[in-house]
């Protein structure tokens, strides 16, 4: 991933824009950025707003990238981006990732640089003949390595019709049509029980909410990678004791294989994704 090259491009870009922002506004200049294909993220102070369009110019010319897009708050059911573009006018970017090409809306999709290991880790993770059902494909950020790279069966359930086109248009970039179904559907709609070996739920906040579902569908010692947020003050008992609870409430037993910690969410808030093997009672 291209990103934090501060280094060597930092001066170039210093020597350009002090020729046009107040001396002040300069050392304020974004030091770390995030590249995703051939588009970049810019995180913008509001003191250097008023010369968005200029920075996000020069940043584009040193970097070598089609358009930049001042990054902003992720929000909704989706996660959506909603990211301004102050450069350039064409936001969708193949980014190429551990021989994985992932296509999509930089402006709206949300691809978070901060989980690349666990999408490196996805690509080892499962065997070619398990049947592999990610709940919250996006644009297939951690079931394509699972297709690619572990040869096993997946099905991808998304439920934006704005990122399922991206996720279609992957499974065929990456040619594996062969092994990859998306679902352009709720993922509580999906008609199928006791199908999964493995199940992912890459979300986040409500992900306790969709427990039942993976259940249903979880074959007797199948393995859910649990994703959620969760207040650092309820570490390490928490997520796991909710979704104990939930699993019991349901029939299942479940057993905690490890805990990660991706990234920071929110001060005080961490987002964690456990391995958790369930059994049926």
């Amino acid at each position: 991933m291209k990103k934090r090259r501060t280094q060597l491009i930092k001066p170039r870009i210093r020597e350009i824009l002090s020729k046009i922002l107040p001396p002040e506004l300069v050392d304020l200049l974004p030091k770390h950025w995030v590249q995703l294909g051939d588009v970049l993220i810019l995180p913008l102070r509001d003191e250097l707003l008023p010369y968005k369009h200029e920075i996000a110019k020069v940043y584009a010319e040193v970097l070598g990238v089609k358009t930049v897009l001042r990054k902003g708050r992720i929000g909704g059911e989706f996660r959506e981006t909603n990211y301004e573009i102050i450069y350039g006018n064409d936001p969708i970017t193949v980014h190429k990732e551990n021989g994985i090409l992932y296509k999509f809306d930089a402006s709206k999709v949300m691809f978070s640089p901060a989980n690349v290991k666990e999408r490196v880790r996805m690509a080892s993770i499962a065997k070619p003949d398990e049947l592999v059902v990610d709940m919250f494909a996006g644009v297939g950020h951690l079931s394509l390595p699972i297709a690619k790279h572990c040869g096993a069966r997946v099905i991808a359930i998304e439920k934006s019709p704005y990122t399922f086109r991206f996720l279609v248009e992957n499974i065929e970039l990456n040619k594996v049509q062969d092994r990859m179904t998306a679902y352009n559907i709720d993922n509580r709609e999906f008609k199928g029980e006791n199908i999964a070996d493995r199940i992912l739920m890459g979300y986040v906040v409500r992900t306790h909410e969709f427990i039942p579902k993976a259940l249903e569908m979880a074959k007797d010692e199948a393995i859910i990678h649990y994703h959620n947020t969760v207040p650092e003050r309820l570490m390490p008992r928490e997520p796991f004791e909710t979704f104990q609870k939930i699993a019991r409430e349901h029939g299942y037993e479940s057993e905690l294989l490890e805990s990660r910690i991706l990234k920071r969410y929110a001060p005080g808030v961490w987002h964690v994704v456990l391995d958790i093997r369930v059994f049926k009672k």
